[in-house]
């Protein structure tokens, strides 16, 4: 990894906190295919195959308990050790996700489809129902792309704090700080899973939306990272933290128009963004 640019910082008020643990998640094992010798393999990262494809060229033992050998002779012991093969060396497509200690951070595959979240109705004030139309808009970008689902618990609203364990995170608004929003990894602790979003955001930030804001800040809360830490972008780096889902995407919701972005509209989902995002939530 490049560090040149180490001491830069990126310029777009978005910050993000965090980092946590879990594994690379995996598909249903569906049988046994044909051998494939070496040659099947070469290339094999420009080929834009699915990982049923990617399969579909791996051997599985046919005994109990044997292992899948792919690339003629390199053995894993499981279906999901193979998928995890398959998104580091194979996939095409967008974003990286967070790392600690070298594991993937994201949330459980039970967790996943219950993110639970308030929105605190007296931090906002008159700006309530315009966050909540904001939020209910943007975790459907999510929604209709991976297989996560945030849920809004209104009855915790007036209740919508830091310590409010009835929710998985809260949504709250902050005044007189440096970034328009912010959020969280998901190891982070409950104390620290709260979108803050800043008095700033309702004002002309044009011609990103608060809806935009939010797209990105829940991508931090799914366990993705800013796409222009990558060497790629030339700027803007952070921290070597991070894993490679795909290829780089300089149009990436996660990646900051001003850190040699190619975004000049609104903070929108690419179809890169899709893909890796469905390559960690499949």
């Amino acid at each position: 990894m490049n560090n040149k640019n180490e001491s830069r910082r990126p310029l777009l008020n978005i910050a993000v906190i965090g980092s946590l643990v879990f594994g690379v998640a995996c598909v249903s094992a569906t049988g046994c295919t044909a051998e494939a010798g070496p040659e099947a393999f070469e290339n094999i990262d420009e080929a834009n195959m699915t990982f049923e494809e990617f399969k579909a060229m791996a051997y599985k033992e046919p005994w109990e308990g044997g292992v899948w050998i792919y690339n003629g002779d390199t053995p894993v012991e499981t279906e999901r050790e193979l998928e995890s093969i398959y998104i580091n060396f194979v996939q095409q497509g967008g974003l990286i996700v967070h790392q600690s200690g070298g594991a993937d951070v994201k949330w459980s595959s039970t967790q996943k489809t219950n993110i639970t979240y308030c929105v605190s109705s007296s931090s906002f004030g008159s700006r309530y129902n315009t966050v909540v139309s904001a939020m209910n808009s943007a975790t459907a970008a999510w929604e209709a792309t991976a297989s996560v689902n945030f849920v809004h618990v209104s009855s915790q609203d007036s209740n919508c704090t830091a310590s409010n364990t009835n929710v998985v995170f809260d949504v709250r608004q902050v005044s007189g700080q440096s970034y328009t929003a912010r959020a969280f990894f998901p190891n982070n602790s409950r104390s620290s899973r709260n979108l803050l979003i800043n008095s700033t955001a309702f004002g002309n930030i044009s011609p990103v939306t608060l809806t935009g804001v939010l797209r990105h800040e829940l991508g931090h809360t799914l366990g993705f990272r800013h796409e222009h830490t990558r060497p790629e972008a030339g700027t803007c780096f952070e921290d070597n933290s991070w894993r490679s889902l795909t290829t780089y995407d300089a149009s990436s919701v996660m990646h900051y128009p001003q850190c040699n972005g190619a975004n000049g509209g609104d903070l929108v989902l690419t179809q890169k963004d899709k893909d890796g995002a469905r390559a960690l939530y499949p």
